[in-house]
């Protein structure tokens, strides 16, 4: 059962984010309820409840943390003023002029990143950050994210090594959100 503070939260999140109405998703069918998770990233207060619950899930020996574009960049740079580890701004692909980086502070050789993701669904965008950073020569084995909507299916994430840290459950905000 979780604690009281950890079903305020889901409550109020709930609240600012659950959306009703008539909403046409990216797949083309039309929904009655929409989740949208810009509306507590863009509340300061929830945000900072968010990115505190998130911060007791970075493990001890990291030593950057990669806010994928565009939703982790908030909860990335709130963590790293909650912890102080430096944040890297990951994109979906590298930039084609200019600097052509991938991750904004661009230094990944030999770092241990714990990747930063606001909702998690089928876990490919983290996977191809992951991906590309390891490339670079990164370490990158945890994920650690606000929502995670994948119904307990992280195989994608785990069968590549990549271990998954959550505040809240699309069941959990269900839960709350029915109450």
């Amino acid at each position: 059962m979780p604690d009281a503070d950890l079903l305020d939260l889901a409550r109020d999140i709930d609240r600012c984010c659950r959306l009703r109405g008539s909403f046409t998703l990216r797949s083309g069918t039309v929904a009655t309820e929409y989740f949208d998770k810009y509306l507590f990233e863009a509340d300061p207060v929830l945000l900072r409840r968010i990115a505190e619950r998130m911060t007791a899930l970075i493990p001890d020996d990291a030593q950057a943390l990669g806010g994928l574009e565009l939703g982790g960049v908030p909860l990335a740079t709130m963590i790293s003023q909650l912890t102080g580890l430096p944040t890297l701004f990951i994109r979906k692909q590298a930039k084609e002029y200019s600097t052509r980086r991938l991750a904004e502070d661009g230094v990944v050789e030999g770092r241990r990143v714990v990747l930063v993701e606001d909702v998690i669904t089928t876990g490919g965008a983290v996977l191809a950050a992951a991906r590309a950073l390891r490339e670079g020569g990164a370490t990158v084995d945890t994920v650690v994210c606000a929502v995670d909507r994948s119904g307990g299916d992280t195989e994608l994430l785990t069968g590549n090594g990549i271990g998954v840290r959550s505040v809240l459950t699309k069941a959990l905000l269900d839960t709350v959100g029915a109450a």
